[in-house]
């Protein structure tokens, strides 16, 4: 019991010393705190203090930097003023001599009025009369001056013109090669053997009936061993025909049934070859953005030729040579390739419309939405449009290129002895000629004039008259040159 009470005791005495410690640490600690807050607050006011200091610094830095700005602004405007008023006595001394000018000018004036007035009096003209008589005593003295001028002007300009025109054209010529022989629409077929024209008739004809019906094409039979002929207008039905009798021929079923169902192969084969001819002669020339129908117009081309020559591939040909010569002269080079390429494509439908296949042509580009540029070379690619574009004169260039090359076309003597002599004929047909001469094949007249009935200036307006008339009555390709020689001699004996 007693150690109870003595452990009891000594945790009594434990406790009350520990929290005598502990309020005794407490108590330190509150008056370290106060002695830190202290010191801390005489920081604060020090640092204050100084921060005060700064600002009364940095407040009479800022108003001395501020009289200062007042003080150059004064002079400045002191200076401006100065300036202002010397401007004032300028502008002043300007006026009063502008107006000492002007009453010179008037001084002038009335002087050369008084002077024209007793020249007028005294050679008893007007001045208007006086310059009439002055330009009639002017032309007079220099009007073989003035010829001579004019057939100077004339010449150097067409030389110039004609070498550059020749640099780019030889240029494109150089780089655009093709084939000089031109391919022909198959007309006829060649048959196996003499039983097969039996097979084709068929009984009592009913064979080569239904074939003619399906192609809407005239199948001829004679007396030729081993052919037939076909004659149609359209080449593509005439194609049409051609393929069919190669596949029945072939196939060796020939009756009315069978002649049926072959026809619509054919022309489903010759639709796509159009559709494909159309699509690579586009590829091939590089152009793109052609609408379908056009470009089927264009396929249809494959089968057409013109004076032997094929039309697709002289459009084809053309677009080559209009890209080369567009680039030379910094032209559009996709509107002249889409326009050659196109400006026959009339053809395609000219058995189909009425009117010229170029005319037919730029309408059908228009109705499909292709711009006016295009539309307008197509049309003008013909002498009876004006062409008003480079492009429009690059196509009319192309299309004689392209025609006009050797091995294009064939062209029989006839035609050639009598597109000569129409030449020479248009040209005797005006007054003070002499004599005509076609030369040059054709591309150039020579006319020689009477020197008494036509002087050198009427002689230019006669070359003008006879190129006119060329152009207005005849169709040819290129360019023809009229060339009017005029000639005096002048001849004395001495006896």
């Amino acid at each position: 019991m007693i150690e109870f009470i003595i452990a009891v005791i000594s945790v009594l005495v434990g406790v009350g010393g520990t929290f005598a410690y502990e309020k005794q640490r407490q108590v330190s600690l509150r008056t370290k705190a106060e002695k830190e807050l202290a010191s801390a607050k005489t920081k604060a006011s020090d640092i204050v203090l100084r921060a005060k200091d700064e600002a009364m610094r940095l407040e009479n830095e800022r108003r001395h930097e501020l009289k200062k700005i007042e003080s150059r602004l004064s002079e400045r405007e002191v200076t401006l003023d100065n300036k202002i008023d010397d401007l004032d006595k300028r502008s002043e001394k300007l006026r009063a001599e502008e107006r000492d000018l002007e009453k010179l000018k008037d001084e002038i004036r009335d002087i050369r009025s008084k002077q024209q007035d007793k020249l007028e009096k005294i050679a008893k003209l007007s001045k208007t009369e006086a310059a009439e008589k002055l330009m009639q005593m002017t032309e007079r003295d220099i009007k073989n001056d003035l010829s001579n001028l004019v057939v100077k002007l004339q010449n150097d300009a067409t030389e110039s013109a004609e070498d550059i025109a020749q640099t780019i054209i030889l240029t494109a010529m150089e780089r655009m090669s093709s084939e000089v022989t031109a391919e022909r629409t198959v007309t006829a077929i060649k048959l196996a053997d003499e039983e097969m024209k039996g097979r084709i008739i068929g009984k009592e004809g009913r064979n080569i009936q239904s074939l003619q019906r399906a192609t809407g094409v005239d199948i001829l039979v004679d007396d030729t061993p081993g052919m037939i002929v076909l004659s149609s207008f359209d080449p593509v039905r005439r194609q049409v025909a051609r393929l069919s009798l190669e596949l029945l021929m072939k196939d060796g079923r020939i009756h009315p049934g069978r002649i049926e169902e072959v026809v619509t192969k054919a022309e489903n084969e010759i639709n796509k070859e159009i559709n494909r001819a159309g699509e690579d002669a586009a590829r091939e020339v590089g152009v793109v953005g052609i609408p379908k129908e056009m470009l089927r117009l264009l396929g249809e081309l494959k089968y057409r030729t013109s004076y032997g020559q094929n039309v697709l591939l002289h459009s084809v040909e053309m677009a080559h040579l209009a890209g080369l010569i567009a680039e030379e002269i910094g032209a559009d080079v996709r509107v002249a390739k889409i326009a050659t390429l196109l400006h026959d494509t009339g053809k395609a439908v000219t058995h189909k419309m009425e009117g010229k296949h170029h005319h037919i042509a730029a309408e059908l580009a228009r109705k499909y939405g292709m711009s006016e540029e295009i539309a307008h070379a197509i049309e003008a690619h013909h002498d009876d449009i004006e062409a008003t574009t480079p492009e429009a004169l690059i196509v009319r260039i192309c299309d004689a290129l392209s025609t006009a090359r050797p091995g294009a076309r064939n062209i029989s003597a006839e035609n050639f002895v009598e597109r000569m002599r129409d030449l020479e004929n248009i040209a005797l047909g005006f007054n003070g000629i002499d004599k005509a001469y076609a030369i040059s094949a054709g591309r150039e007249v020579r006319v020689i004039v009477s020197p008494q009935t036509v002087d050198d200036l009427s002689a230019i307006k006669l070359a003008r008259d006879i190129a006119t008339k060329i152009e207005s009555t005849m169709q040819y390709p290129g360019t023809i040159k009229v060339n009017v020689i005029r000639e005096t001699r002048a001849i004395e004996y001495a006896k």
